[in-house]
């Protein structure tokens, strides 16, 4: 399930944090998204820019994930131009879909010419996460969706409800 092609690269420029999203963008590398957005808020950035012209599609789990930084930099608000949180280059497939689940207005979104020059470092893939782990996140996403916006829970209800299940059946059988 881990396509090597798909990877998150970084770069700390002053205060500012870019974060380069290339390839797929899917459940597994949603959960190093997540653990690298906490490591540096926790470092005391706040000022995040998501450079996202190679990357081709995101899953709903990725999508739910970057929603729910979105909604935690916004404290539940629209966010205005000058936002700390920003989406540059997405493809008009991402743009359609975060339109779609209504969850733009969480991000300045903008075009601007490529970060050349920029020095990224290619992060990490996680390779300790167990299926409860992942599956749990998972759950998370999509319920960060369908509160954002009622339309979603019509979308989404059955994925919650397969991943509740799961949850449940691995959490059990983890006490075993």
């Amino acid at each position: 399930m881990n396509d090597a092609s798909s990877k998150i690269l970084v770069a700390v420029v002053e205060q500012t944090v870019f974060i380069k999203i290339m390839g797929r963008a899917d459940f597994t590398l949603s959960l190093d998204l997540k653990k690298l957005v906490k490591e540096l808020v926790e470092k005391g950035y706040v000022h995040f820019i998501f450079e996202l012209y190679d990357c081709v599609t995101m899953d709903s789990t990725f999508l739910g994930v970057l929603s729910g930084i979105g909604l935690q930099f916004s404290g539940g608000k629209s966010v205005a131009n000058g936002a700390s949180l920003e989406l540059i280059n997405p493809n008009p497939r991402i743009a359609e879909t975060l339109e779609n689940l209504g969850v733009m207005d969480l991000f300045t979104i903008r075009s601007c010419p490529d970060l050349q020059g920029t020095q990224f470092e290619t992060v990490a893939r996680s390779t300790g996460n167990s299926k409860l782990d992942i599956t749990r996140n998972c759950l998370e996403a999509h319920k960060t969706l369908m509160l954002l916006r009622p339309e979603n829970i019509q979308k989404f209800k059955d994925v919650a409800q397969f991943l509740t299940d799961d949850v449940k059946r691995l959490e059990a059988a983890a006490k075993k």
